[in-house]
């Protein structure tokens, strides 16, 4: 448990990872170019003493990201978003079948999300059907901009995409994470565009459209669209790290997004393993408005805000009940692996 200003706050890292960059998994050379931009973004916005090297970087492992994240991180729980990417990597960059095999093992820590690609037709209903059937998704992360032979994209407001936002909501998968923001390398800008999420979400509005990266660089954008629509919410993986070496910006930013969408519909994010918790989220913590911008925007950053934005707003998303939470993870497989006394991190 993170603490702050003498209270606690629960960290559900809304936004994480565990992929195989690895050079024997690269089957495309989109594969490389890729995990070059991410390692790219990795070094820009990390401290120079927690960065780490390319080849641990391509592939960190499972004991590594528990390590991370629960020991070192102070996050309590995580969710995972899937980024398939088969046309570039053998086995996929990170599945939800690849990933389940960690959420299994530690139930109590891990939220598992699936994902579905309209391209896949009628195969690809089948397969959402799976992951529910096989993982209880409750939520999907969207890739856009992924490549798929000669397609380089697809879009949210498709008429394709609907049969399946049809079908989430049909399977109570009720929570769409579309990448909507920066681009990857060798991947399109044009197909990471917010502008889809708007139509889908005033079409849909028993699901919640958290948009992840919150449209950087088009901020304005998608500030306009959530500002109108009451189920869409800002996911802050790739803004959070401009808390470390742009705060300004980083200011600018939450100033936006807390003055168009309010406290409540904001979640963090650390995207790990682009970034770590252990740096990151105390620098979260840390981050205040300037006075002008605190006059500008009419918002600050309490303390009180900080924890929903933490760890509140997606335990609401998710229906977890964070006082039962914090009872159960006193005493599992985590806390009793890395002697965690009452559920705290070691880094407390």
């Amino acid at each position: 448990m993170y603490h702050h200003e003498g209270e606690d706050v629960f960290i559900l890292d809304s936004h994480i990872h565990l992929w195989d960059a690895s050079e024997e998994n690269i089957d495309h050379e989109g594969g490389e170019q890729f995990i070059q931009c991410f390692y790219d973004y990795h070094t820009a916005f990390t401290p120079e003493e927690h960065q780490w090297d390319l080849e641990t970087y391509r592939q960190y492992g499972p004991e590594k990201m528990v390590r991370d994240l629960f020991r070192d991180g102070y996050v309590d729980m995580g969710i995972f978003q899937p980024t398939y990417l088969t046309d570039f990597y053998a086995e996929g960059f990170n599945t939800t079948d690849q990933n389940a095999e960690l959420a299994t093992e530690y139930p109590e820590r891990f939220v598992l999300n699936g994902q579905f690609d309209p391209r896949d037709g009628d195969a690809g209903l089948q397969e959402l059907e799976r992951l529910k059937d096989d993982y209880g998704i409750q939520g999907v992360k969207l890739y856009t901009a992924e490549w798929r032979g000669d397609s380089k994209g697809w879009r949210l407001d498709s008429p394709e995409a609907f049969e399946y936002l049809e079908k989430c909501a049909e399977l109570g998968i009720t929570n769409i994470h579309p990448h909507k923001g920066p681009t990857i390398r060798p991947l399109n800008r044009d197909a990471f565009d917010v502008a889809d999420v708007d139509d889908a979400a005033t079409s849909f509005p028993e699901l919640n459209f958290i948009v992840e990266h919150v449209g950087l660089p088009r901020l304005d954008d998608f500030c306009f669209i959530a500002a109108q629509e009451p189920n869409v919410y800002g996911g802050l993986a790739v803004a959070a790290p401009f808390a470390q070496n742009r705060p300004r910006k980083f200011g600018e930013i939450m100033g936006e997004l807390l003055f168009w969408l309010g406290e409540d519909k904001l979640l963090f994010g650390s995207d790990y393993a682009l970034w770590e918790p252990d740096w990151l989220v105390p620098t979260v913590m840390n981050a205040e408005l300037t006075p002008e911008q605190r006059e500008e925007y009419g918002v600050s950053l309490t303390t009180d805000v900080k924890k929903k934005i933490m760890g509140e707003n997606a335990a609401e998303l998710y229906d977890i009940d964070i006082k039962e939470k914090k009872r159960t993870l006193q005493n599992d497989a985590i806390s009793q692996q890395f002697a965690l006394e009452d559920g705290e991190t070691a880094a407390d």
